[in-house]
């Protein structure tokens, strides 16, 4: 079976709702033969990396980089999993208020680094998330986990 692992950061109410549709999408009864794997950013281990078949990331953008507990999660399983998983797919979410750039650019920068392969557009939310960007976690989460069916 493929497994998808989410690592998240989810210190907010607008992260969780949005973790909450990701969620969703990705474990929709028509997707069938995935494991989704959801961990918190600072539980995330290298075993679950190398477990992984494919990666979602969530994150708030925190004064303009991504928020520390996902940084800590790369600063952990960067080296153990650098050759082993080159190549995976990945996709992320992430929300802000405001200059939401510099997390952009270091998911983008660590992911380049590792080797992993951008497979979805990324859902980058803005203030409260309305129902169209409920709609697109959704299906960020469906795609992600559609992509590992046998």
């Amino acid at each position: 079976m493929a497994t998808l692992l989410i690592v998240h950061h989810t210190p907010s109410p607008h992260l969780q709702t949005m973790f909450e549709a990701v969620v969703s999408g990705a474990t929709d009864p028509e997707i069938t033969g995935v494991d989704v794997v959801r961990r918190p950013a600072l539980s995330a281990t290298a075993a679950d990396v190398l477990a992984a078949d494919a990666f979602l990331l969530g994150t708030p953008a925190n004064l303009g980089y991504m928020s520390g507990a996902l940084k800590h999660f790369f600063d952990t399983v960067y080296y153990p999993c650098l050759d082993a998983t080159r190549g995976r797919p990945f996709a992320y979410y992430l929300h802000g208020n405001q200059g939401i750039e510099g997390a952009e650019k270091a998911i983008a920068t660590v992911t380049t680094g590792l080797g992993w392969e951008q497979s979805a557009q990324p859902v980058v939310v803005l203030g409260e998330p309305g129902k169209d960007d409920l709609a697109a976690c959704w299906e960020l989460g469906a795609t992600m986990a559609a992509h590992l069916m046998p």
